[in-house]
């Protein structure tokens, strides 16, 4: 599906001087959202002796293309991570239009990734910086017996698991506060102090057999989601308390949390993007007063 920005095709603007970006910058700069299913990769960005996500992209874009566009990735999911929609970012200055890059990006991707749709963006858009949220979903069978259909993409828990005792342990997580905790051994970041983060969702809900957690922050610590939800789950299996979650936090002690939980039952859920007003401003567009209502009614249409 391809989304672009309806004021790119506005007869006003193109029959306009309001907007030298567009008629003269020979690179385009795209946002393009995928969904992967990560068991088969070492992760999304590239990495010289595994295959990755970002490397199946750019092969695709190559003989789209004709090039390999340098690719800017929202997030950096480990080994065996999926993702529902990822966002990266790229720059191009071919004829390919981007009414057709989805449907030919898919014919040459593999089926464990598929491109979703395409967005033309500002210049100097960066996926990564652009993403001021971030959600992560991780997905627990909470069963006896492995779902075969399912294997590899939750991590199943068989004792019985206390739901309501794991969403009081993960509203203790939520605000701003020091991470070490959560954050694996060895983690560059770690070693240089930056292990603050802010939380604004953390949630746990049950349906049938299946528990999702999930988490909503401005960035995170090396396998922070995963250590967070083997810790909600020893919350859940009654081997901690919620009241002892804020020590943990003060502790800055890793020993102290939970297991780190497998990587397949891990997906990155999304990422927050700039809104309309926004989008306008970083195209550098002047527009009219009529001209910007009638941008953010379409868009606004699309949403629904």
């Amino acid at each position: 599906m391809v989304r672009p920005w309806p004021f790119i095709r506005s007869k006003t603007l193109r029959a306009s001087n309001a907007c030298p970006y567009y008629v003269f910058c020979k690179c385009m700069t795209y946002l393009l959202w995928i969904a992967y299913k990560g068991t088969n990769y070492g992760g999304f960005q590239v990495q010289p002796n595994a295959p990755t996500v970002c490397a199946a992209v750019q092969d695709a874009m190559q003989r789209v293309l004709g090039c390999r566009p340098d690719v800017k990735g929202c997030s950096r999911t480990d080994a065996g991570v999926h993702a529902r929609r990822f966002a990266l970012s790229f720059c191009y200055t071919g004829k390919v239009p981007a009414e057709k890059m989805v449907q030919a990006f898919n014919a040459h991707l593999p089926p464990d990734i598929r491109a979703l749709e395409i967005w033309p963006v500002a210049e100097n858009f960066h996926a990564r910086y652009a993403a001021h949220a971030k959600t992560y979903r991780y997905y627990i069978l909470n069963a006896r017996v492995d779902d075969p259909f399912t294997f590899d993409t939750c991590c199943r828990i068989g004792p019985e698991l206390d739901v309501a005792a794991m969403q009081a342990a993960a509203e203790r997580f939520v605000g701003t506060h020091d991470f070490l905790a959560l954050c694996a051994s060895g983690s560059s970041v770690a070693a240089h102090g930056d292990t603050v983060r802010t939380i604004t969702r953390c949630t746990v809900e049950r349906a049938g057999d299946r528990v999702t957690i999930t988490v909503t922050a401005d960035g995170y610590l090396y396998n922070m989601v995963r250590i967070l939800a083997g810790t909600l789950v020893e919350a859940g299996l009654h081997k901690r308390t919620p009241e002892s979650i804020p020590a943990l936090l003060a502790s800055r002690d890793r020993r102290r949390a939970g297991q780190t939980l497998p990587a397949k039952g891990l997906f990155f859920g999304g990422c927050g993007v700039p809104g309309t007003d926004q989008i306008i401003r970083q195209y550098r567009i002047i527009l009219s007063a009529d001209t910007a209502s009638e941008v953010r009614q379409m868009l606004s249409q699309k949403r629904r």
